[in-house]
């Protein structure tokens, strides 16, 4: 009991002269069948539409004639009429159904990337007319002028408290704040 390759049933070319056999056949029974197709329609015409015989009529059977074929007509305009608001009906429907199956699946995000914009790339995402106008926020920002803080250079901090104390300490105080 070796499991070695197995032999094939069949040749190589035995194989493929019964493939090209079943193919031929396969072909032969398409004609036949396109040609009974085509004698079915015929037979299905003729028994609906009879030839006409407008040979030897009067005007009057002409006019009959013709009232006749108006009425199939019609008749067949109300069906063809019917079987389209029909489909209509069902292609719409089948609409709806669809977008009610996406929504109940819902729809995935991707997983989006950060990235980095800069103010003319935003301005550019909100307003057309910003590739005219470039946005330059810091011009339009008031300047601020930064007050130097008054520092008093102090040598000696007991000076200093000295010259404050009493009401002349007091009376410097009041009038450096005006």
């Amino acid at each position: 009991m070796s499991e070695g390759p197995k032999k094939p049933k069949y040749s190589a070319t035995r194989r493929l002269y019964l493939k090209s056999k079943l193919l031929k056949k396969a072909a032969s029974m398409l004609v036949a069948e396109r040609e009974d197709k085509k004698l079915e329609k015929e037979r299905v015409v003729n028994e609906c539409f009879p030839p006409l015989t407008l040979s030897g009529l009067s005007a009057q059977e002409l006019k009959d004639i013709c009232k006749e074929l108006t009425s199939k007509i019609d008749v067949v305009d109300e069906v063809r009429y019917d079987i389209k608001v029909k489909v209509d009906k069902n292609q719409t429907e089948i609409e709806t159904l669809i977008q009610k199956i996406s929504g109940l699946k819902g729809t995935k995000r991707p997983n989006l990337k950060k990235v980095k914009k800069t103010t003319d790339d935003m301005l550019g995402a909100c307003s057309d007319t910003s590739k005219l106008m470039k946005a330059d926020f810091k011009a339009n920002l008031k300047t601020v002028k930064k007050e130097e803080d008054k520092k008093d250079e102090v040598t000696d901090w007991r000076k200093n408290v000295e010259a404050m104390s009493g009401m002349e300490g007091r009376k410097k105080k009041f009038n450096t704040t005006q």
